[in-house]
């Protein structure tokens, strides 16, 4: 009898022993996700910059005759020099100007604001009561200062927290190129690690999830962000051209507006309609000119070079990617945001196509 007893409780022993070490490792993987969480966001900057940065890293390891711990420390040394010092230097701009910009625009029109030009009246459907609004806050200087308050305040709370952002992304992006150099010295083994993880889970897939992950990522990162770092450095060079004030800070706007399909043209467009009120026409027509062929072109001509795998994002998943990549990461969610989105959206479009060929294949 006891023998018997033994036998029907021994059943009972292993589950109770298979969901105690469940619950373990449960409760590891809980505890090691709030360890990393607040590392996240630099974690998936280091892994997306090491991923696309790879072929280069590739070449400085043979460079250096296979010595990955100095490549990788060549690596994240240039990750510093490009991408980390030029956004300190742009957050110290950003601080420095944000008085100094406020100061001028009450000197500026301290005087009073001038009457609109004849050109105001001929646009179309808004003309006159744009002409009617600005000479009826131009002959009244209460009018004029009250405008100005809803403006300046406004203006001034937005560079300041621009400022902030811009820190916050200096500070993720150093940490992040502290990561990025483990990354790129075991970066071997750890991506023989993921597939070894993929294949468990995937099985066959795995090269393929690797191929779509992968082409999704440099596509938004050579095409999106390329492109944008481009327009932007052109766009800073047209401004100082044609002597337009804070062209760092406008770079800086039309990197962020690249994003959306109408956003240089309004950066480049009002720097085009001020010279045109400061009365250099000839520099007003350069920069319009510039702004068409040079900055916005790059959109058509450079993004295309660029991308290596077409990714075919909705334009509505850029606008999150962006604006909500910002809200839930800071400044590295400009890219980040897009990238994991775009990640997500390769994937959910590869596995439909993997259920329509199976339901295709079972009817035949």
């Amino acid at each position: 009898m006891p023998d018997r007893q033994d036998a029907d409780f021994k059943p009972l022993g292993k589950r109770v022993i298979q969901i105690a070490q469940v619950a373990a490792i449960a409760l590891l993987v809980v505890g090691c996700l709030l360890v990393l969480q607040p590392f996240v966001t630099a974690l998936l900057v280091a892994a997306i910059v090491c991923f696309t940065t790879w072929p280069v890293y590739q070449v400085i390891e043979r460079l250096l005759r296979g010595r990955r711990g100095f490549a990788a420390a060549t690596m994240t040394l240039l990750l510093i020099i490009i991408i980390v010092l030029p956004l300190a230097l742009l957050a110290a701009t950003l601080a420095d100007s944000v008085t100094p910009a406020v100061n001028w625009l009450r000197d500026t029109f301290a005087g009073g604001l001038p009457g609109p030009p004849e050109w105001v009246r001929s646009i179309p459907l808004l003309g006159d009561s744009i002409d009617t609004g600005w000479r009826e806050i131009a002959a009244s200087r209460e009018k004029l200062a009250e405008a100005m308050t809803k403006l300046t305040q406004p203006a001034q709370q937005g560079l300041l927290k621009a400022g902030l952002i811009l820190g916050e992304g200096v500070i993720q992006l150093s940490f992040a190129a502290f990561i990025a150099f483990f990354f790129y010295r075991d970066g071997a083994a750890l991506i023989e690690a993921a597939r070894s993880l993929t294949d468990r889970v995937a099985g066959h897939l795995t090269s393929e999830l690797f191929r779509v992950v992968g082409g999704t990522i440099q596509s938004v990162v050579y095409g999106l962000i390329g492109t944008a770092i481009a327009q932007a450095a052109a766009a800073v060079i047209g401004f100082l051209i044609a002597g337009v004030p804070g062209a760092v800070l406008l770079g800086f706007l039309t990197f962020m507006l690249s994003m959306l399909p109408v956003g240089p043209p309004l950066v480049w467009g009002g720097a085009a309609l001020w010279l045109s009120y400061q009365g250099s026409l000839g520099w007003a027509v350069f920069m319009a000119l510039y702004g068409f062929f040079v900055i916005s072109g790059i959109d058509n001509v450079i993004k295309p070079l660029l991308i290596s795998r077409g990714s075919d994002l909705p334009f509505v998943l850029v606008f999150l990617g962006v604006f909500g990549g910002v809200v839930a990461f800071g400044f590295v969610g400009i890219f980040l945001g897009p990238t994991l989105l775009a990640v997500g959206y390769g994937l959910a479009r590869y596995w439909a196509r993997k259920v329509d060929a199976t339901g295709a294949t079972g009817a035949s």
